[in-house]
């Protein structure tokens, strides 16, 4: 009961974060998740695989209705998306498919290191300068086959990779952003099912999982993130988002530097 209340308050600080900041729910859920799980005694083998594979079966959920709000806007570029797509899919299938072959250490370094990045991202404002336009059908793919296996060993619905490519094909970063929002949906759906497929025989999994994907975090996560995230969103009206950004920056780097000793 009491980890189902984690999971239950997880979802809720996810969908307030990621209403407020704009962030993805995957930078907070994997490492969370992880912390979690460790503290259940689940085996050390599986820890990352599970963490990562219930954050992209969540994101499955949670991406539909942001997805639904950036259309609504007009803010989707939706021929960028179904040319990505196919990359997408078989990236993210991919990726899954190599991290449930990697090592749980090797996983959670690989994670610290893009929490870094995306934390020095965010604390300096970089931003890519907009220099060319979308390119063409292979260019698209290749382009989504890179975000699919990143996102996918990271455990995000590719927010922080496809939001920078979209802004440097000449995306405007309101479309950038409602883009990537609609390109998470399929990245969530072929990395949930990459992780549920690759960890089917996986030996010592705990109870209530679904290959690599923990169905009873999966419930708690999903069900109040969706509730929470209007409130961060009407939050983010009246906060000051951008000194926000700059302590959640902070945070990621703690958090990174502690996912980094636990490997000692």
């Amino acid at each position: 009961m009491i980890w189902m209340v984690a999971y239950l308050a997880l979802g809720s600080a996810v969908g307030i974060l990621a209403g407020l900041l704009g962030v993805g729910g995957g930078l907070i859920i994997v490492p969370m998740l992880s912390f979690l799980f460790t503290a259940q005694g689940f085996s050390n083998d599986h820890v990352l695989h599970l963490a990562l594979g219930t954050s992209l079966a969540s994101i499955m959920f949670t991406s539909v209705s942001s997805l639904w709000s950036h259309h609504r806007k007009g803010a989707v570029i939706w021929k960028a998306v179904t040319a990505i797509t196919p990359g997408i899919i078989l990236g993210t299938f991919g990726g899954s498919y190599l991290a449930a072959r990697l090592s749980t250490n090797f996983l959670k370094g690989f994670f610290a290191v893009f929490l870094y990045g995306v934390a020095t991202q965010m604390l300096m404002g970089l931003k890519p300068k907009p220099s060319r336009s979308l390119p063409g059908a292979a260019g698209m793919a290749g382009a989504g086959g890179v975000i699919g296996i990143f996102s996918s060993l990271v455990g995000i619905g590719g927010g922080s990779l496809s939001v920078p490519f979209l802004a440097w094909c000449n995306a405007s970063m309101h479309q950038a952003i409602g883009t990537s929002a609609a390109i998470g949906f399929p990245i969530a759906v072929s990395g949930g099912i990459g992780y549920v497929l690759n960890g089917l025989k996986a030996h010592g999994l705990p109870p209530h999982t679904l290959g690599y994907v923990h169905l009873t975090a999966l419930l708690g996560i999903v069900t109040t993130s969706v509730l929470t995230a209007p409130l961060g969103a009407r939050l983010a009206h009246n906060l000051p988002v951008d000194k926000l950004k700059k302590l959640f920056a902070f945070f990621l780097y703690v958090i990174g530097t502690k996912m980094m000793v636990s490997l000692f």
